[in-house]
């Protein structure tokens, strides 16, 4: 089933149960997804590019909790922090650190990396297999501490 069939299934048990939350969140992601396939051209996003927006929307989300925690509103970070669970449930399973650490190593013996000089070639290399099942800065981290 695709993402936005499961969509429109869970919108469905949202305005069933009137959980008003989970109804916004679901058509926040519904109308990104369309944008993204509108501003694209086509009918259908790639499951790809479907990851993408959804880890778009999760970013956006945890950049505003750190915006609204310095401004003291608790209450609006209590809210992102039910929109964040809710919008993980659609992303894929996370990585495990020992996985990404093996996917770091093997991906620097891949590209032949050997300082970090290579550090782009090795980016440029790994996100495409962690997308959406590992955050970015964090893949930064172990691909300096592996090519120091």
């Amino acid at each position: 089933m695709s993402l936005v069939q499961t969509l429109n299934e869970h919108m469905k048990d949202a305005m069933k149960s009137k959980d008003k939350i989970r109804l916004s969140v679901i058509t926040m992601v519904k109308a990104s997804l369309q944008n993204e396939a509108i501003r694209l051209g086509v009918d259908h996003l790639s499951e790809e590019e479907e990851l993408t927006i959804l880890a778009r929307e999760l970013k956006l989300r945890n950049e505003s909790i750190n915006e609204f925690s310095a401004a003291n509103r608790d209450d609006l970070v209590e809210q992102l922090n039910t929109e964040i669970k809710i919008l993980q449930t659609y992303m894929p399973a996370p990585l495990s650190e020992e996985e990404l650490e093996s996917i770091v190593k093997e991906t620097i013996a891949k590209v032949n990396a050997t300082s970090k000089k290579d550090f782009g070639k090795v980016m440029s290399s790994i996100m495409p297999k962690v997308k959406g099942k590992a955050d970015g800065s964090h893949i930064q981290k172990l691909v300096h501490k592996f090519l120091s």
